[in-house]
Formats: structure tokens, sequence, C-alpha cells
């Protein structure tokens, strides 16, 4: 294979791909990469206006995309927002699953028990995961069954193997997500196309709004007790940026990784390679 060959993999020319929640960190840098190699792509986040077709949105960092807003739990705001997207590009060729997050209320402390958890908040956490994932995919894989090719990106985390303390229902929800991933890469491929794949990454320890001050200190910026554990125990010594994903991900959106499904790759620095001796 030539370069010229390489570098064609990676051009997504004319391709529509959907990114919910997209808004976010690790989302929107992910939809940035795949407007720059040329792709159509529509982020489905919550935080936009509510479904009324679609809009612009522009990013803090000048890029534009086109934009569509709902929920991830609600099926009526999904299938309007793929109505919209088909109209406008025809049906989708790949759905990234970025939307998905954690709640203080679901989450163990010195003060709240496991026993004391919320059933509410445990809900929502669940819900949001794994029902967030599940229902785009059934939504937006349609359409790539409609058309025979596509592939889907499902957000899982090491947390599916290895489940930290205190967040019980977000690592049990990754954990689904993982067994999802491959339940639908082996019913897509059988039952409607062997060019439809369904692949997910499995981001370690990444600094963002929700963990910062759970990792770093809010006046001085030094590591935590649990900031310190952590980085002591991934091999590369740091946390993982948003653009530490996006190799991996382009891959498995790529033609690249064509007989690759079914699998979540982990993107850790090492944390899942270490015995800590």
């Amino acid at each position: 294979m030539n370069i010229q060959d390489l570098t064609k993999l990676y051009d997504f020319s004319g391709k529509t791909f959907v990114v919910t929640g997209g808004t976010g960190v690790l989302g929107g840098e992910l939809a940035c990469h795949l407007l720059d190699l040329g792709a159509n792509v529509v982020i489905f986040d919550r935080s936009l206006e509510t479904c009324g077709g679609l809009g612009e949105y522009t990013h803090s960092s000048g890029w534009r995309a086109k934009a569509v807003g709902g929920d991830v739990l609600n099926r009526e705001s999904l299938l309007c927002a793929a109505e919209a997207i088909k109209e406008e590009y025809g049906p989708v060729y790949g759905l990234v699953n970025a939307a998905g997050g954690n709640k203080a209320a679901a989450t163990t402390s010195a003060d709240l028990s496991f026993f004391d958890l919320s059933e509410d908040a445990q809900r929502s956490v669940l819900d949001l995961n794994l029902l967030g994932t599940m229902l785009p995919c059934q939504i937006f894989g349609k359409q790539l069954a409609e058309r025979g090719e596509g592939v889907i990106l499902n957000y899982s985390s090491m947390n599916a193997y290895r489940p930290l303390t205190n967040i019980p229902a977000y690592a049990a929800t990754k954990a689904g997500i993982t067994n999802f991933t491959s339940w639908l890469a082996t019913h897509m491929a059988m039952n409607y196309s062997g060019k439809i794949r369904v692949n997910a990454i499995a981001p370690g320890f990444f600094l963002g709004e929700q963990n910062r001050y759970l990792l770093t200190d809010k006046e001085t910026g030094e590591l935590t007790a649990r900031g310190r554990k952590i980085i002591d125990h991934t091999p590369m010594g740091r946390f993982g940026m948003p653009e530490d994903l996006i190799g991996t991900s382009l891959w498995l959106l790529s033609p690249a990784s064509a007989f690759v499904t079914g699998i979540t790759v982990p993107v850790d620095g090492g944390f899942s390679a270490y015995s800590g001796v």
C-alpha cells in the first residue's frame, strides 16, 4: 500500500457522522477532526436548542458543524433528528456515542455510603450511559442497515474492566456498553451487512470538568491523593488529553479497520497493563 492509498483510508468526504454529546470535550474533539477530514458532522446534544431541524453549531475554537438539539433518552427527539439529517444528507454513515456522565448523588463518599445512594440518582446514571447509547444505536443504526454499510463507535471506559471505587452505577453502565458493543456488532454483521461495524474505546483517566477537582486541588492545582494514586499506577505518568483518543477513534471509524468489529480498545496510558509492582 502506497502513501496515497493510506491517506484515502482517512478521507471521509461525503460521509455523514452523528456525534451524540458532541458539545463535550471528548466528543467535540473528534467532531473537529472528522470535519477536517471532509465528513459531514451533525452534533446531537441536549445543550442545543430543542429539535427543529438542522442548525449551525460554532465551537469556541472556531470550527462549525451542523447541529440538532435533543435528548439521547427521548426516542421522539432522536427520530426527529434522524429524519432531519436523512432529508439533508441521506442515511448516516457513522454514529459516535459520546454522551454520558456521572452524578455526585450516585457517588459514594465519606458522607454518603453505597447503602444510601438514592434510586433516582443511580437510575439517572444507568439510563444516561447505557440506554443513552442503546437508543441512538436503534434509531441511527437503522439507517446504517438501510444503506448496508457504516460504523458505530461507543464510549466505554476502563471502569468496564477494573471498576473504580465510589462510582458503582457509572462503572456498571460502562461494563454494559462494552458487552452491548460486542452484541450489536454481531447482530448487525449477521443480520444486515458485514460492512456494518461496531466498536468502542475505553478511555483511561482523562482530566475533564466532571472530575477535575477530584483529581487536582482547586486552589493549588496539585494532585489530590486520588489523583496521585492514579498517576502512580499509570506507566506514562500523566492523565490523558482529548487528542489522545483521536488516532484510535479515527482508525475504528475508517476503512483502515475494515476487518475489526465487536472490540473495545483501551486508551489508558498503560494503566490496565500495570500490576502495581
